[in-house]
């Protein structure tokens, strides 16, 4: 792709994660047919893999639900008494990605923490329209908080943060309700006329164009864009909610969606705090080993799910 503004908007040593990713996962395997689209992320994300930490130990199981049975993937840290779980709802736009996507990333979010991670692979588009994901998301809070014993902090990437944000919504009044959550560049359905949105439409690895791609695909007919399950900036009331931690990345559209996000919160009397990284883009955890701007904010990511599932405030 040609850099553009961004071949000095960019922190330099991004420039190396990007290109690796568009050999990959290039720009125009948007317009392939999601199946050829998924092998080829799977392959990325295969290339991509770190290993697993020294005594993280991973474990599957399915979560049974009404007519369905939802994979999920539990990490737990060997010789250590977790004192929360972490609820991980991956990122692809609601239509790539699974337990193996970002398997690397919720062991390092295990070992970092010393909690229990469970990673759900929730029900992907096209086949299951919205609220197929939302539904498996919720599914899967209420298993843990009926099992696990344990205080809950959601945490999502992309796709994923917007699922996480929509489950804090809906079960905010549960008798279990999560303790915090820690949202990584989330897509919250933000005003798209507006901020970050017409500032970097055309980042690189996501643009407005993708955005408007993967609502399209997860979106039922008459879907409503004011559904809080489907677009939680959408939401009417934005109390209640768990102490919210938003990292976005400064060149992605989706970054206002975190601002905006956050502003809610605080204003209806909540503990929210945002950041933006710097010279970053979408999709900057997997360079979170070869470019140190976004080492540095992975284990600001790290260290808030720590704290709030510490039940402390790390802002």
């Amino acid at each position: 792709m040609t850099r553009g503004p961004y071949e000095t908007r960019l922190d330099p040593a991004l420039w190396a994660y990007i290109d690796a990713v568009n050999a990959w996962y290039p720009p125009e395997i948007i317009g392939l047919p999601i199946d050829k689209q998924r092998a080829v992320y799977d392959r990325m994300s295969r290339a991509f893999h770190q290993g697993r930490p020294a005594g993280v130990k991973a474990s599957d199981g399915l979560i049974a639900a009404a007519g369905r049975d939802i994979p999920v993937r539990r990490y737990r840290l060997e010789g250590n008494a977790a004192q929360a779980m972490v609820i991980y709802y991956h990122g692809g736009g609601f239509i790539l990605g699974g337990l193996e996507s970002h398997d690397d990333i919720c062991a390092e979010l295990c070992a970092g923490t010393g909690f229990d991670v469970l990673s759900v692979d929730y029900r992907l588009a096209p086949e299951h329209l919205h609220p197929a994901a939302f539904d498996d998301a919720v599914a899967a809070f209420e298993w843990a908080a009926a099992r696990s014993g344990l205080p809950l902090v959601l945490c999502g990437e992309s796709a994923g943060g917007n699922l996480a944000a929509a489950v804090a919504q809906a079960t905010r009044r549960h008798a279990s309700a999560a303790i915090g959550q820690v949202l990584i560049y989330p897509e919250l359905g933000g005003d798209e006329r507006a901020g970050s949105y017409i500032e970097h439409a055309d980042a690189p690895l996501l643009s407005v164009a993708d955005v408007a791609f993967y609502r399209d695909v997860r979106s039922a007919r008459r879907q409503s864009l004011d559904d809080p399950t489907f677009a939680p900036l959408r939401d009417k009331d934005f109390t209640g909610l768990p102490p919210t931690v938003i990292v976005t990345a400064q060149c992605d559209p989706l970054s206002s969606d975190g601002e905006t996000y956050r502003d809610h919160i605080v204003a209806a009397g909540g503990k929210a705090w945002w950041h933006e990284e710097p010279r970053l883009v979408h999709s900057f955890l997997r360079a979170r080993t070869t470019v140190p701007a976004a080492a540095e904010a992975f284990a600001r990511i790290v260290g808030a799910v720590g704290a709030l599932g510490r039940g402390e405030w790390p802002y």
